[in-house]
């Protein structure tokens, strides 16, 4: 392959520059959207969300919350629409304090219109207080991700409403799930004086069906996460026919044993799917949570010894929609990136390093390459082949990349994140690889 990549630190000041781990990049490519942390465990105490010029290094905020502590409310993990110069962002419960702190219930996607800095649209609604609303949650969403079109949003979810009724009742539970936001219609909901509530620009139902205590030896989930759109325009099915909507995640289910081990998942999204009904409340009641919508289909694709794992890390597929790729071990007990057909069926092991991989991968756009962090380096390597055509030269433990490699929308760039010292201190900085060969 043609491509000669050139690395070039963009960011230099002494505070945190953290990338999300997709879809970083404007659609012209000229801008990369971060968050201010310096550590990517501390979204509920970080309060601006930034772009920064892929060319000039130019930096401008988007957005800053208001009232903003150690408690919250917190925004990060930010990513740019594939059709639009719109970002999304996790955002924190406004009341956030003391008491009602940033939590993996208390957070929501909250969009900013590049043009319009600090005017902040909330996405999906929320609703914690009985009678619940069609269309919104009693949660909250994170690690938001777009659709191939731009329209839909998918996420991964926690129930507040379980999450408090957990603490008295140990039958119940609150499961992480995976949803979806679409633009079916805005949804409104009751007004409180207290900030707990919002409105929705987008229509949000839970995709992924999870059930407490799965049975040994079934496909029941305990918990759906780390989700990803399948195809930048779905997938060829089994039958021939293009599934224009579909999610892929990962499920923990019990083995034979009892054990609980990570096996991928995919969620069929039909066109003719209501998306205001199901067999139970897609709403939650009181007691339980929200259901999904009848007509979503749900099935499992992986069926391995081992399961799925390694550093932590979202499913990804190609733009064809043709591979599910994951992180497992391979005979040698190396962590590597594997894919598998969304109609399942044989598994490929897509890399072969000597060296564990570090962290997420992505698939370049023309779905041909892979890069991702492995041996403290930066590789990118053939789909087809497996072959490594280019890597960084190795980095020290202690400034390796950071979290994952994110490609540009013309193939020519990635983004990453690597720790750089300064004055006695560490900042997580962006740096990118450019394309030094024409194209």
């Amino acid at each position: 392959m043609s491509m000669n990549f050139k690395m070039q630190q963009l960011t230099f000041d002494e505070s945190g520059h953290t990338i999300h781990n997709y879809q970083v990049f404007s659609v012209d490519d000229q801008w990369i959207v971060f968050d201010a942390r310096n550590d990517d465990g501390q979204i509920g105490a970080t309060g601006r969300i930034l772009m920064l010029h892929t060319e000039t290094a130019e930096i401008r905020e988007l957005y800053r919350t208001t009232n903003q502590s150690v408690f919250g409310p917190g925004v990060g993990a930010a990513s740019f629409s594939p059709t639009g110069d719109v970002v999304i962002f996790i955002h924190g419960i406004r009341n956030a304090m003391a008491e009602k702190p940033y939590s993996f219930t208390r957070r929501t996607g909250v969009a900013i219109d590049i043009a319009r800095p600090q005017h902040p649209v909330f996405m999906d609604a929320r609703n914690i207080t009985s009678p619940f609303t069609k269309g919104a949650l009693r949660g909250g969403t994170h690690a938001h991700c777009w659709s191939g079109d731009g329209q839909w949003i998918s996420f991964t979810y926690n129930d507040f409403v379980m999450e408090q009724l957990a603490a008295v009742d140990p039958l119940k539970k609150d499961l992480r799930a995976v949803g979806v936001m679409l633009p079916l219609k805005k949804v409104v909901v009751p007004e409180d004086v207290e900030m707990e509530n919002n409105d929705g620009a987008l229509f949000s139902v839970i995709v992924s069906r999870v059930t407490a205590n799965p049975c040994a030896g079934t496909d029941d989930i305990e918990k759906a996460f780390d989700e990803c759109w399948i195809g930048s325009n779905g997938y060829i099915g089994e039958d021939g026919t293009r599934k224009c909507r579909a999610i892929a995640f990962q499920g923990h289910v019990a083995d034979e044993n009892g054990v609980l081990k990570t096996e991928c998942f995919v969620a069929d999204l039909p066109e003719d799917v209501d998306f205001e009904v199901g067999n139970e409340l897609i709403e939650g009641s009181i007691d339980t949570r929200p259901a999904v919508p009848s007509g979503i289909t749900q099935r499992r694709i992986t069926f391995t010894q081992s399961g799925i794992m390694g550093p932590r890390h979202w499913l990804r597929t190609n733009a064809a929609g043709s591979i599910i790729s994951f992180l497992s071990k391979d005979a040698q007990g190396i962590i590597q990136i594997f894919g598998v057909s969304p109609n399942g069926g044989a598994i490929r092991q897509l890399t072969f390093n000597a060296f564990d991989v570090q962290g997420q991968f992505n698939f370049s756009p023309d779905g041909k390459s892979l890069a991702y962090p492995a041996g403290n380096r930066i590789l990118l390597s053939s789909v087809d082949t497996g072959e490594i055509y280019f890597e960084t030269d190795p980095f020290s433990e202690a400034d390796k990349p950071v979290g994952g490699v994110v490609w540009s929308n013309n193939g020519q760039m990635l983004a990453f994140n690597r720790y750089v010292s300064s004055a006695g201190r560490r900042f997580l900085q962006i740096f990118i690889l450019k394309n030094t060969l024409p194209y």
